[in-house]
């Protein structure tokens, strides 16, 4: 495994870290939609590219179970640099 390869928290503690995920502008690029992750301190944990989660997670337009196939993505995959901060 590389240095530079991402490790993903455990379901479960994801799930006890997370409180929030919020669809929102990139400040950097206002045609750009990220989807920030919060604890429930209100702490920004990370962020991920709205396109690309969608996608990865299967996500088609007008899809009633968007918000829990999204959920269940970012909760696989939470890094675990995000206790570092």
């Amino acid at each position: 495994m590389s240095e530079d390869a991402i490790r993903f928290l455990p379901y479960d503690e994801a799930v006890r870290l997370v409180a929030a995920i919020q669809e929102e502008e990139d400040v950097d690029d206002p045609d750009h939609r990220i989807l920030t992750v919060y604890s429930h301190q209100d702490k920004e944990l990370c962020w991920y590219d709205f396109e690309e989660v969608m996608r990865d997670a299967g996500v088609q337009k007008n899809d009633p179970d968007a918000k829990e196939k999204v959920s269940e993505y970012v909760m696989r995959h939470l890094p675990d640099w995000v206790l570092e901060s």
